[in-house]
């Protein structure tokens, strides 16, 4: 007769390892959960998107009509296939969704590389998300203001006698592109302060680091910048090695502040008297020794 475990904790789910490990399949499970939330976040922000497309359309358009008076252009978004006046809605709803469910999706993909938290972690992690909500937005409204002096760069390569007609379709994947290279660019800084938060990664490899980190910086921002221009790269670049070295100040802040007292590393949740007289011990032998 075949029979069935029950879970442990009154069917409340299966026990966590304590250091976090899951099997593939409860890997797995983890993805589909997390997916789904964040999925569910986009698709209700979406609906309010599809809703007021054409108000949207317009505040799209604006940058790139204001860079034709500007320059004297003949640039227009026009529709040439006959799927365009269906297809765009739905991609402006997409666009809107998943710039409006930020929060939703960024605590969920940072809640899957980061499951077995303590509790004081999660309170940085929850601390951290907060800013990086914010500090995303913030990459999509210099996008967004960095977009009419993309267009005025490029529509004065274009010859008195030639017409941009430009298909509205590739505009708006331009706008989709600008705006999220933005604003994950403005989220790398704030992940790094939350890996040295949780004692992942300390100040000292960081500024060992920080050429590389440099050279990385610039070349995401000439590789992901659709326009290719010096402003703009300088625009995303600039900003983002200015916060590297800001998370690099606050971590060397906390990293020394944590290496005076190292019982501060340690949570209710996870420290015992035996945790706290063995580091006691560890200092005391240290000072001796010295």
């Amino acid at each position: 007769m075949a029979t069935i475990t029950g879970r442990r904790g009154g069917g409340s789910g299966p026990d966590r390892d304590p250091e976090g490990r899951m099997t593939l399949t409860e890997h797995l499970r983890e993805l589909r959960s997390r997916l789904f939330k964040s999925a569910l976040g986009v698709l209700l922000f979406g609906i309010v998107g599809f809703i007021f497309h054409e108000q949207i359309m317009e505040f799209l358009l604006e940058p790139m009509i204001d860079a034709a008076e500007r320059t004297g252009a003949d640039a227009r978004a026009t529709y040439q296939q006959a799927t365009d006046p269906l297809l765009v809605p739905m991609t402006i709803a997409l666009w809107t969704g998943l710039i409006l469910a930020a929060p939703v999706w960024i605590y969920q993909v940072w809640g899957f590389i980061t499951p077995a938290l303590y509790a004081n972690e999660k309170k940085w992690a929850l601390a951290v998300i907060g800013a990086a909500v914010p500090m995303f937005g913030a990459g999509v409204y210099l996008a967004l203001w960095v977009m009419p002096k993309a267009w005025e760069f490029l529509l004065n390569f274009t010859p008195d006698d030639v017409s941009n007609y430009i298909q509205f379709r590739d505009y708006l994947s331009f706008v989709i592109r600008l705006t999220f290279v933005f604003g994950i660019g403005f989220l790398l800084p704030i992940f790094v302060v939350l890996l040295n938060a949780v004692g992942i990664l300390r100040h000292e490899s960081l500024s060992s680091a920080r050429r590389w980190v440099i050279v990385g910086i610039f070349v995401f921002a000439a590789v992901t910048t659709p326009t290719g221009d010096p402003l703009t790269l300088m625009l995303l670049a600039g900003p983002m090695w200015l916060m590297f070295e800001a998370a690099v100040l606050i971590c060397r802040i906390w990293d020394r502040r944590r290496d005076r007292n190292p019982l501060t590393n340690l949570d209710a949740d996870q420290a015992t008297p035996d945790d706290e007289l063995d580091k006691l011990g560890r200092i005391d032998d240290d000072d001796n020794d010295r």
